[in-house]
């Protein structure tokens, strides 16, 4: 058993604490549109979840707050939690309102893969903020990472996570953002925008996509998008280039890292996650934010060479693979 999992149970002060809406992911087997699938396998999903585990893995102590419907789909979440060393003693089950689900189509040239949610009245959509309940050891995390979804998903949802960034950026924690765009959630795109934006404006931390960056800030380019958020109140900005790596900024340096080459791409999904989980887990442990940007280039490449949303974030030993240089 990892050493580390062991240590974490004498603890009760988590490293990072975040909160968002965990789904059971049904992942298609065969390569069709989702309405002619017959054959499922059953994983895991949500950009929250994915981070936790991803630095649950790198030997953090991580609480993540949520709630799940009192079904089997929630069960097994539970239990996947479990198994990660997720602490979810703060994860709320709802007893009049379900599990979110999302369905996934199977890709063979490495596109962005179809995918369909079942989410709205979800147990999650029903969070707020008396779900922060005391005492609440989240409050002493070191690291709060929020993304763009869970403010989509109702009013009480986008109450709690503006409650807590507030907290943790007044307490002086680290408060980290990837605005993970989802507009099929958002009643208009200005209130995407304008929602996000202000979110990012309670946030030290920013990483949105280039695309991403674009339509938030209406910059052209990447070193636009980062001054941007710097100018309102981020003390460091990571763009997400996709295969050509990411541009990183901060009141004193700024650059570019190059892309980790993919012999073959299998699912884009999750992606994203995994460049949150490098850049988090290099931050807390003191690394630049080049090193934090090159080490979520290695663990976005790594993820996209597997199926489920999180199969393909490391451990230790598999992180210092996917680190070392190529061979000669």
């Amino acid at each position: 058993m990892d050493e580390r999992k062991d240590e974490r149970k004498d603890e009760h002060k988590p490293d990072v604490v975040t909160v968002g809406e965990a789904m059971a992911l049904f992942i298609a087997r065969e390569a069709k549109p989702l309405a002619d699938v017959r054959d499922f396998e059953r994983a895991t999903a949500g950009a929250e979840l994915n981070v936790s585990v991803g630095l649950s893995r790198l030997g953090f102590r991580v609480g993540y707050l949520s709630a799940l419907g009192n079904d089997s789909l929630g069960a097994n979440l539970l239990a996947f939690m479990d198994a990660e060393g997720i602490d979810r003693s703060h994860v709320r089950i709802d007893h009049d309102y379900p599990t979110g689900f999302m369905l996934k189509a199977m890709t063979d040239d490495g596109s962005d893969p179809q995918v369909e949610y079942f989410r709205r009245g979800s147990a999650a959509s029903r969070l707020s903020p008396a779900d922060l309940r005391e005492p609440d050891p989240w409050r002493q995390a070191r690291l709060l990472h929020v993304t763009g979804i869970s403010p989509a998903l109702s009013n009480g949802c986008r109450e709690l996570v503006f409650a807590m960034a507030r907290q943790a950026r007044a307490a002086g924690r680290l408060v980290t953002f990837d605005p993970n765009l989802r507009p099929r959630l958002w009643p208009s795109e200005a209130a995407m925008v304008d929602t996000i934006n202000e979110l990012a404006g309670l946030s030290d931390v920013v990483m949105p996509g280039l695309s991403e960056g674009k339509l938030l800030t209406g910059r052209a380019d990447a070193a636009g998008i980062a001054d941007f958020y710097l100018e309102r109140g981020a003390r460091q900005v990571v763009v997400k280039l996709g295969p050509d790596g990411a541009y990183y900024a901060d009141g004193a340096n700024r650059g570019t890292v190059p892309g980790q080459p993919v012999a073959k791409v299998v699912d884009t999904v999750g992606a994203g996650d995994g460049f949150a989980v490098g850049v988090l887990s290099a931050l807390l442990e003191g690394l630049s934010l080049r090193d934090a940007a090159t080490r979520g280039n290695a663990i976005g490449a790594r993820q996209v060479q597997f199926r489920g949303d999180c199969d393909g974030l490391p451990t230790r030993e598999q992180l210092a693979e996917a680190m070392a240089p190529p061979a000669p």
